[in-house]
């Protein structure tokens, strides 16, 4: 049994696991490393700095609250923008790492953002189109049943939630959009 209930007295030896299970501690010995001149201090690694030069900064960043800075070289590519640049702000300023609430707003700042960027598209000569952009056209040419049965493919289990997901937000849209419109014509 892999993982007994009870605590194992006394634990077995490094000896007895190493010659049990193939490979185990084959760290140990900081020797045996492959890393290992890489782990020394007194070779020449050629830097001329103990802490790189930090990166320019020229806007907010997120930051770990874990962190007493920001690390000397970081992403400027998606920089914060939006409702969702709020929420994700909020989350790397209030809450910690380690705490589920910091994820879940990071989730909800993700989901605000894709919102957000479905709507600046239709400000633009090339708004989203959900039928040849979601690959749902591929569901009938390319062998949706034969594809997906019989080949233990863990994805079938939310097959079912993907119309939903995908086809939901913008079917709602529609429907707001077009209460809208019918509320404004009877005016």
């Amino acid at each position: 049994m892999a993982y007994p209930a009870e605590k194992q007295n006394p634990a077995p030896s490094a000896d007895e696991l190493r010659a049990r299970i193939p490979g185990w501690g084959a760290d140990l010995d900081p020797a045996n490393r492959p890393s290992f001149p890489r782990e020394r201090r007194d070779l020449d690694s050629g830097a001329h700095w103990d802490l790189p030069e930090s990166q320019p900064q020229s806007g907010p960043r997120e930051r770990s609250i874990e962190h007493k800075s920001m690390t000397p070289v970081f992403g400027t590519a998606q920089p914060l923008k939006g409702l969702s640049g709020v929420i994700r702000g909020y989350a790397y300023r209030r809450f910690s790492e380690g705490r589920a609430a910091h994820w879940l707003l990071l989730i909800v700042g993700d989901r605000v953002d894709a919102i957000e960027s479905h709507l600046a598209s239709f400000a633009t000569t090339r708004p989203d189109n959900p039928i040849t952009e979601t690959g749902i056209l591929s569901e009938f040419r390319r062998h949706p049943i034969s594809s997906r049965y019989g080949r233990n493919r863990v994805d079938v289990n939310h097959t079912w939630l993907d119309p939903i997901l995908v086809a939901g937000p913008w079917v709602l849209a529609g429907v707001v959009a077009f209460k809208v419109v019918r509320r404004l014509a009877r005016r």
